[in-house]
Formats: C-alpha cells, structure tokens, sequence
C-alpha cells in the first residue's frame, strides 16, 4: 500500500511559495485540494480510487489534530488492507485517549476512549489502531455481516491477532457495543478468503447446515493433489464453493472461455473423487434458501449414489488424503 504523500499549506509557505502562487497552482490545476489545507499534485489525485482517497484524508485529519488522533474503526481497517463490505469511506474515524471531546459529522467521527500503547499499530506510516482492538471496533459498531467480513479479513492479513481479541473485548467492557461484539468474535474465522466466504459461513449458519471445514485439500489415493476446496463436508460427502463476481476475469472471451474449461475440468475431478458439489454465488447470499434445498439434494445424492464404478469414493479413503491447510 503506497499513497502519494499529501502537500500541506503550511509547510508550502514555510518553503517559499506566496499564497498568490499557491492560489494559481489551484487555478491551474496543478494541485487538487484533498482536505482543507491539503493538496496533491493532480496526477496523484487522478489516479486514486475511492479507498485510496479516504487514507489519503485520514492522514490529513490525523496530521491536522495532532499527535494524539490514532486512526480507528473503519478508517484504522482500511490501512490495515482489510476487506470491507459497504464502507462509508465520507467520514474518517479517530481515536483520542480522553474522557470528552468526541464529536460526530458527516466527513469526521472523533471517538474518545482509553488506549493503552500495545494498541497502536503503525500502517501505511499512520498511527492506526492495532489489529485486534480494530477487530472489536468494528465488531461494536457495525453490523453483523459487516463485521464478520472485516473480522476474518483482519485474521486473515494478522494471524496472530486472534491472541490479541480476548483481551481488546475485556478493555472494552464498559463500551457501547461490546455484548454484540462479543457474538461477532464468536463467529469469525481467518481462514475465509473472501467477503463472499464469510458471508457465505454466516448464511450456512442461519439456514441449520452442518459447520463445514473450510480450505481442504482433497487428493486421489496416491497422493495426487486434486483441488483445495472453499467448504468440505466430509462425513456428508459434500464440497461447497462460492462463485465470487469476476471469478473467471473479464475483457478477453478467449481467457474467460480457458478460465471455465479449467474449473470445468477441476469439478469433474472432485466429483470423481466420490464428492457432491455445491455452487452459489454472491446473489444467493441474499436468497439462500436456494442453496439450502440445493445443499439438501446434494446430501441425499450422497447418501444414495450412483452404482458404483470402478473408481473409489474419496470419502472412503485414508484422512491422509484429505488435508487441511495448515497456516
């Protein structure tokens, strides 16, 4: 993660440059203001997405509050590279370790709270709030989905913040929030990859299916990789995946036509390792009593397959050919 460094009013003027000349540097186009006394040259102001403009004014909201202002919540996520679902990227979020003073608008949210050092994390060379306590912000404030998708995310990207997660809910008991987040901890598992899978985790939940193991890797009997699956029910004998948006590519049919073959060719292979497959993709997420009958039929396929054939069923095999990923 490399943004381009914001220019300061102040510290232009301290340079040399006359507020006439900082005024036609605007003008012109030269410089785009980013937040109020920051700019950016205009190449680096084009070429910023969404994501990237937000941490760019955060670091112009921290430099302009002072030393104390730790970037938190959504905003302390954002720097850490964490998958967000929905995000308000208008307003920023900071922490400041005082008793009063926090305040709410549409483009800033100051929170007051205490925060001990083993808190603070340096990312993107910003004071943000470390992982886990990021992770327990986020669990107190927003929704369950949101924050099961930014919670596996953070796990993800930091392992061994999960150490870490305990002992931010504890700081927090006296917090609004801290009972729901206390449920969303529960729930999170960095093993997930993609918001898709989180949500997909929470919607097999909801609908009564079976906790699944999640990334295995299956195998045919002599030892011969065959797939790394998203969702695996072994004593179901049922694989589940999610089909994320942009899965097979996009601009070329060639590459896209190439991409479908290949994951043609790989489901096959698990199905004749003896496996039913289950697909579904990000709409069903909203509608998933689709998957749950799809899921249902699966089972009962399983339970009752075809004759057998000359192959033998993965399910049947030694738990050495099935692997977790370890890591």
């Amino acid at each position: 993660m490399t943004d381009p460094t914001p220019i300061f009013r102040s510290d232009l003027l301290a340079s040399g440059i006359t507020a006439d000349e900082l005024r036609q540097a605007l003008r012109s186009g030269a410089l785009a203001p980013v937040a109020p006394g920051a700019y950016l040259r205009r190449a680096d102001a084009d070429g910023l997405d969404d994501v990237a403009r937000h941490r760019v004014r955060a670091r112009c909201v921290q430099h302009a509050l002072g030393g104390d202002a730790v970037l938190s919540h959504v905003t302390a996520a954002l720097f850490h590279g964490a998958d967000l679902w929905n995000p308000r990227l208008s307003r920023i979020h900071v922490t400041r370790d005082r008793r009063s003073g926090g305040r709410r608008t549409d483009h800033l949210h100051v929170h007051t709270a205490p925060l001990a050092h083993d808190e603070i994390f340096v990312a993107g060379a910003a004071a943000v709030t470390a992982p886990a306590r990021t992770i327990v912000d986020l669990a107190r404030s927003l929704t369950v989905d949101e924050a099961v998708i930014a919670g596996d995310s953070l796990l993800r990207i930091h392992p061994s913040a999960l150490m870490g997660v305990p002992g931010a809910l504890d700081a927090a008991a006296q917090r609004c929030g801290v009972a729901s987040a206390r449920r969303v901890v529960g729930l999170l598992d960095g093993r997930s990859e993609s918001p898709g899978e989180s949500l997909g985790r929470l919607r097999l939940r909801s609908a009564g299916i079976p906790e699944p193991s999640l990334q295995r890797e299956l195998f045919t009997r002599d030892g011969t990789f065959v797939a790394r699956v998203d969702f695996f029910w072994e004593g179901l004998g049922v694989v589940g995946e999610f089909d994320g948006i942009g899965k097979y590519g996009a601009g070329d049919p060639s590459s896209t036509a190439e991409s479908v073959r290949r994951e043609k060719l790989r489901e096959d292979a698990i199905r004749d390792l003896g496996f039913e497959v289950v697909r579904w993709t990000w709409p069903e997420l909203f509608r998933f009593d689709v998957v749950a009958d799809r899921f249902a039929r699966a089972v009962e396929r399983a339970r009752h397959p075809h004759p057998p054939t000359t192959k033998t069923p993965a399910r049947c095999m030694p738990r050495a050919a099935i692997r977790p990923v370890r890591g």
